[in-house]
């Protein structure tokens, strides 16, 4: 109800914006024609001061404001040219009125290009006549004037007259050529429409049918003509037609509707704006190759374990050795030599696969002596990347064996990240947003950014008009207040539900087929159908929000990560503190896919990823990847914060939309309505935690949690029914809440009633 009225309100101002400026274009249009006329007469009053004299009168028909600004856009500045700006104030009009689409802004730049090069030109033009001086300063008015007579100063006569046609011809072809092929292709599409016309007339004309109908066949199948002998009289054929049932539709002329129309011209940034980082890479040397190879040989031997055969597999970070033990050996007896293989070989980091998964080999991963990097250039420009049909795909860096690895968040559906602080989850975040801002178009995906550090996607900001997502009147595009986090997941889960609805009325599954239909004009937008972008909400710091907001956080994420594969919303969450109480069982079980970079303790990698070996990762982009039932050890594709910022600006230079994505509005109200902590019912110690957090003046769940020797969970909740009740403000992280009612009296007053 709150948002229709807004909508309303919108349109009104809209509305009356529109009829304003039609009105503003036509007093100008009739000031600057009457001026025409009376410009000598109406000379002394500019010069009087015309406009502070009350007893002063204009022979303009628009008085003496109309004199005034027409003394200044025609005498004083662009002369006749002038005459663009009440159409240009026109089309203003038109665009709020919303009559015909305009775009605003190049038309304000062509507007004042013309009135400037139509002003010099008329200046020189109109040099040569008698009208030199009309107006004051001539046709061209006293800007053209002073521009002209410096051209000529500089470059002559002839110079000035040749500059002027090339700029004017420069100016004027492209618009005739445009005018010209649009006039062909709009005569071709007629034609191509009787044509069809034509035929269709043709198919269903009755005495057709009839003429086409009188052919037989005999019973051996050859045909009989009109004018051969026939044993009987034919019979009168009736006129058969088959009906053709077309599904809803809102337009049957137009056959498929493109999502790119109004950004038709958006380019994807070019890889040129990213390093190669040539300097940085290194292959694996055939003498470290040998060395590692020698050393576990020996070590094996060491414990009476025979093998077969060793075969190295370098990488950009680690090299896998896979070794064919002799007949005999149990994979056992090799496992319990991890840490003997580690002390012998001296490596900063080991990792034992035993055995290899599809393959009757054991793996040991062995950190290279120096490790190389895998620029985000390289694996962008890879035919796997350009040629991917995945719809949301991200390139998350190298295996072992140097291919690219590549994963579809849509299938995912949606993606945890964690490790230590400095390991690379950052880079990891970008790099995700790197593979879908250079693969996605911003028709076909929304991006959610939350950044409670304020700092590592604060530069995606510029971005707004083009691939975010927010909700209605927020000021900033990245989410950093908890309170805001909180509004756009519930904002997100009514956007879920609302497209459910609308899969149910389609008789659709998933956003795929949803979409299909709708560009194939199947479903009828005047029926609510829309066409519906991914969208991609990512999460950085993930256990700032757990500690903060808790619950209300856990809650509409849990849904949105339950049910938002179908309706093309995906999660992607991060975090520095992999430990249970952050990634709880609910969590875990809502993200089956899990990136794990180096963690500090066993107990954290099983947190992750069930078991224990992202403690033996390296560090700086190495990370473990369970997207299945199998681990894969990849190097983090590197992108650096001036490359993001080359990428960002490319992309913001464009044409963009009005506006960030507008997500479905969501107020206290709705969270009260849809999310109630209280069940309607306060705790038993509600009124003494009031005049609990009234005596020490602040109002944190830690008070109540030491002075009533509570869990977190019923302090959470009691304060929840306090900001309910209007005691205590909303959340403000981890600073206290703001005290609504801050003294004895007013809270014995609150009671009272």
């Amino acid at each position: 109800m709150a948002s229709d009225k807004k909508q309303r309100i919108r349109d009104n101002f809209r509305l009356i914006t529109g009829w304003l400026f039609l009105a503003v274009g036509l007093y100008l249009l009739t000031a600057f024609v009457s001026y025409l006329f009376t410009w000598t007469v109406d000379q002394s009053l500019l010069s009087q001061g015309g406009l502070s004299d009350p007893q002063a009168e204009a022979a303009n028909s628009t008085g003496l404001i109309g004199n005034y600004w027409s003394n200044l856009f025609i005498g004083e500045l662009f002369g006749i040219s002038a005459f663009i700006i009440p159409f240009f104030f026109a089309a203003l009009a038109v665009f709020l009125l919303r009559i015909k689409k305009i775009r605003i802004i190049p038309l304000f730049f062509i507007t004042l290009f013309v009135c400037i090069i139509l002003s010099v030109s008329l200046g020189y033009i109109f040099s040569f006549t008698s009208l030199e001086y009309v107006f004051g300063a001539g046709v061209g008015g006293t800007y053209g004037y002073r521009v002209n007579e410096w051209l000529i100063s500089m470059l002559g006569t002839v110079g000035t007259g040749v500059v002027l046609f090339f700029v004017l011809t420069a100016f004027i072809v492209p618009f005739v050529y445009r005018w010209i092929h649009k006039r062909k292709t709009i005569a071709e599409a007629n034609q191509e429409t009787d044509r069809v016309q034509e035929t269709v007339i043709h198919k269903h004309d009755p005495e057709t049918i009839t003429e086409t109908t009188t052919e037989t066949k005999t019973p051996t199948g050859d045909p009989v003509r009109q004018n051969e002998p026939r044993e009987t009289e034919p019979t009168e054929q009736p006129v058969f037609e088959v009906e053709k049932i077309q599904e809803e539709s809102t337009a049957g002329d137009m056959l498929f509707y493109d999502p790119k129309q109004d950004l038709s011209r958006y380019r994807k940034p070019p890889l040129s704006l990213l390093e190669d980082y040539r300097n940085q890479l290194r292959e694996v040397s055939q003498d470290e190759l040998e060395r590692n190879n020698q050393k576990i040989v020996e070590c094996l031997r060491t414990f009476d374990i025979q093998i077969e055969k060793i075969v190295a597999t370098p990488g950009p970070t680690v090299t896998l050795y896979k070794i064919v033990l002799s007949p005999g050996i149990r994979i056992s007896q090799f496992t319990r030599l991890e840490d003997d293989i580690m002390l012998s070989l001296a490596a900063r980091g080991m990792r034992v696969i035993a055995p290899i998964p599809g393959t009757n080999m054991v793996g040991i991963e062995v950190a290279n002596d120096k490790p190389s990097l895998v620029p985000m250039k390289s694996v962008l420009d890879s035919a796997k990347f350009k040629e991917s049909r995945y719809d949301l795909p991200i390139v998350m860096g190298k295996s072992i064996s140097n291919e690219i690895v590549m994963l579809d968040l849509a299938r995912l559906p949606h993606l945890l990240v964690a490790g230590a602080t400095g390991q690379g989850k950052s880079v990891a975040l970008n790099a995700i947003l790197a593979s879908l801002l250079y693969k996605m178009h911003p028709a076909y995906l929304k991006l959610v950014l939350v950044d409670p550090k304020r700092v590592e996607l604060n530069l995606y900001s510029k971005l707004e008009n083009h691939f975010l997502a927010k909700l209605p009147e927020a000021e900033n595009p990245i989410i950093i207040d908890t309170k805001k986090v909180v509004y756009t997941l519930n904002s997100l889960c009514i956007e879920m539900d609302a497209r459910l609805e609308l899969y149910n009325k389609a008789g659709v599954r998933n956003i795929k087929e949803y979409n299909k239909k709708f560009l194939e004009r199947v479903l009828n937008p005047l029926k609510g159908h829309r066409f519906m972008p991914f969208i991609v909400v990512i999460i950085d710091e993930f256990a700032d929000l757990i500690m903060t907001a808790g619950r209300d956080v856990e809650g509409p994420l849990t849904r949105l990560a339950q049910m938002g594969r179908a309706c093309g919303i995906h999660l992607v969450i991060a975090t520095q503190r992999p430990t249970t109480n952050i990634i709880t069982g609910t969590i875990k079980a809502n993200f089956p896919a899990r990136i794990a970079f180096r963690v500090a303790s066993k107990i954290d990698s099983r947190t992750i990823i069930d078991v224990s070996e992202a403690n033996q990762l390296v560090g700086r982009g190495d990370m473990l990847i369970s997207a299945g039932s199998d681990l894969l050890r990849v190097q983090c594709a590197f992108i650096d914060t001036p490359e993001v910022e080359r990428m960002v600006d490319f992309i913001a230079g464009q044409q963009g939309y009005p506006g960030a994505f507008e997500l479905p509005e969501y107020s206290e109200t709705d969270r009260q309505e849809v999310v109630s902590p209280t069940g309607g019912q306060r705790d038993e110690l509600f009124e003494e935690a009031a005049r609990l957090i009234i005596q020490n003046g602040e109002g944190s769940t830690s008070l109540l949690q030491r002075r009533f020797h509570l869990g977190y969970n019923r302090a959470g909740r009691i304060m929840d029914q306090l900001e309910e009740a209007g005691i205590v403000g909303p959340p403000r992280g981890s600073s206290p809440r703001e005290l609504l009612i801050n003294s004895q009296e007013m809270l014995d007053d609150f009671f009272s009633k």
